[in-house]
């Protein structure tokens, strides 16, 4: 991971933990299949990829809420 993309998402994600979840789930969805929502470049991983999603302000926390963890909470 690059420290650049690190700190740039900090700024947006401010809680850490919140921030490490947010990459981990979005890794999963990017080694799945899920295109990115940012332009990449080859020396980009996929959690570089997260992270540049996340400081660009294309992933929020809703992003990764599901319909069904919706009506959990209500």
């Amino acid at each position: 991971m690059n420290i650049v993309y690190i700190e740039a998402a900090a700024k947006v994600i401010t809680n850490k933990q919140q921030l490490v979840n947010m990459v981990s789930k979005r890794v999963r969805q990017l080694s799945a299949g899920s295109r990115p929502l940012v332009e990449t470049n080859l020396s980009m991983g996929l959690a570089d990829i997260a992270l540049s999603e996340i400081a660009e302000g294309k992933l929020t926390m809703d992003f990764f809420v599901l319909p069904e963890e919706e009506n959990q909470a209500a």
